[in-house]
């Protein structure tokens, strides 16, 4: 059954394990749960990254080998809510590791939030409303 204490994974594919990490932990401030160690034939090269504690988790994945190209659309967003305007330091911070500030496909998201792009395309939306 699910709950609201079950766990979740969001896994999608990524160019640059090094840039998602850069954005996502120096820039956003999430940490790194696990990662590959070393690169194995056939198997995918991972980093995962979520708030320590925290019941879910991003799972990047890259195979070199036969990779997957990331196909992220303007309404694929990762929102975090804040509860609060958005600190113009951690959106600078998003930027200088790799981000890139733009406007939202949907009008709302600007007026309650700042949309920034990862290296990969993928948006994330830092929201100054609260979730519920």
């Amino acid at each position: 059954m699910i709950t609201a204490q079950t766990h979740i994974r969001i896994a999608r594919p990524s160019r640059d394990l090094i840039a998602a990490e850069r954005f996502y932990v120096d820039g956003l401030g999430l940490a790194v749960q696990w990662r590959t160690a070393e690169r194995v034939s056939g198997e995918h090269d991972l980093l995962m990254v979520g708030p320590a504690g925290g019941g879910w988790h991003f799972e990047l994945t890259r195979d070199p080998e036969n990779p997957v190209a990331p196909a992220p659309t303007v309404d694929d967003l990762f929102v975090v809510y804040l509860g609060q305007a958005p600190d113009e330091a951690l959106v600078r911070r998003l930027v200088e590791h790799g981000g890139t500030r733009v406007a939202s496909h949907n009008p709302y998201w600007d007026e309650y939030g700042v949309t920034v792009e990862d290296p990969d395309g993928y948006r994330l939306v830092l929201c100054s409303r609260t979730w519920g």
